[in-house]
């Protein structure tokens, strides 16, 4: 009997924004059983509780699947093109799966990662949008078959790695438009940062001992690379592969990337305490997201800010925030929806 793709096995992998995520992605991407998708961004962008219903044509389901299309196969989510360029390709693809008749954005999703992860000669897909954690209630309910693995790193490193993240371009990654290190610049303040990390922990935590939910640390990833694979690997069903280490060393904020190298760099870790955050911004980190930082045990240093420099910071914290809100707007299907679940 063939198995419904609802119960097939998918992976999750889910976090705040410079978490891990993608390295983890790239681990088992490295597996002969996983697909790993670029970032698709689906939830939120393409898919809103308001947008849960039948589409209205076979057009639309059409276009739901280009654009998920375009951002696999066009070079990425920051890449520009045309989604329109992928709809016979669509079109075909999603033919030869369930009718289209009567689907849901949802289903053409769910139609698509499984679709595309057969194209590739894997069994399982591996969706490494970040963001998702916001929206791990439906995926848990949506996918019975899904493995969510939930990456967690130090605040003050993923505040490090936000505040440099602009510079990426210019360490590696030239694919990424002038325009995104603009907006990566816009976004980052320590509090709208801070805030975001404490928002992606608080949505994951009713589900910290689900039975499908996995919580990984970055810092042990880095400290205790095998075994920490290993665990990963027999939660989501698979063998363990010693390829699987054997990634990349990009993506870093800190560092060029070095894509001839093989292994993961356990320097990644701990950045933040050489330097590149100021005392006001420690402080502003360890007050925002003490309850998650408590609650995963990332000790508090309790740096004294610099009166000017806290005041200042408060103050250009709404002037940032208002920027950043309307460099992202676009990206949101439903904003109230959005802003709620980042503003826990």
């Amino acid at each position: 009997m063939v198995q419904d793709l609802d119960d097939r096995c998918c992976i999750f992998i889910v976090g705040s924004s410079r978490s891990g995520t993608t390295m983890m992605g790239r681990i088992l991407n490295r597996h002969p059983a996983v697909h790993t998708f670029h970032e698709l961004h689906f939830f939120e962008e393409l898919w809103s509780p308001a947008s849960d219903r039948s589409l209205s044509s076979r057009n639309e389901a059409l276009d739901v699947a280009a654009r998920l299309l375009y951002r696999q196969r066009g070079g990425g989510y920051l890449a520009h093109g045309d989604p329109s360029d992928y709809r016979e390709e669509a079109r075909a693809s999603l033919e030869a799966g369930p009718p289209l008749a009567g689907s849901t954005r949802l289903e053409v999703y769910r139609t698509f990662l499984f679709r595309e992860a057969a194209e590739n000669d894997t069994a399982i897909p591996c969706e490494q949008t970040p963001r998702n954690s916001y929206y791990l209630g439906e995926i848990l309910e949506r996918f019975p078959g899904a493995r969510v693995v939930h990456m967690v790193r130090d605040p003050r490193d993923v505040l490090l790695s936000q505040k440099r993240k602009w510079r990426r371009r210019f360490l590696g990654a030239s694919n990424i438009p002038l325009t995104e290190a603009v907006r990566s610049w816009v976004n980052y303040h320590p509090l709208t940062i801070s805030r975001l990390w404490r928002a992606s922990e608080r949505a994951v935590a009713p589900y910290r001992d689900h039975p499908r939910v996995q919580t990984v640390a970055f810092e042990d990833v880095l400290d205790a690379p095998e075994a920490t694979v290993r665990s990963v690997c027999e939660f989501v069903g698979i063998p363990f592969c010693d390829s699987m280490l054997a990634v990349r060393q990009i993506g870093s904020s800190n560092q060029e990337d070095r894509p001839d190298r093989r292994g993961i760099d356990p320097s990644r870790s701990g950045n933040w305490w050489e330097g590149g955050l100021s005392d006001t911004e420690v402080f502003l980190c360890e007050t925002v997201a003490a309850g998650p930082m408590e609650a995963h045990d990332y000790e508090p240093v309790g740096n004294r800010p610099n009166p000017f420099m806290l005041v200042l910071s408060v103050l250009l914290f709404p002037v940032k925030l208002g920027a950043a809100f309307l460099l992202n707007l676009p990206r949101m299907s439903s904003v109230w929806d959005a802003l709620r679940r980042r503003l826990q």
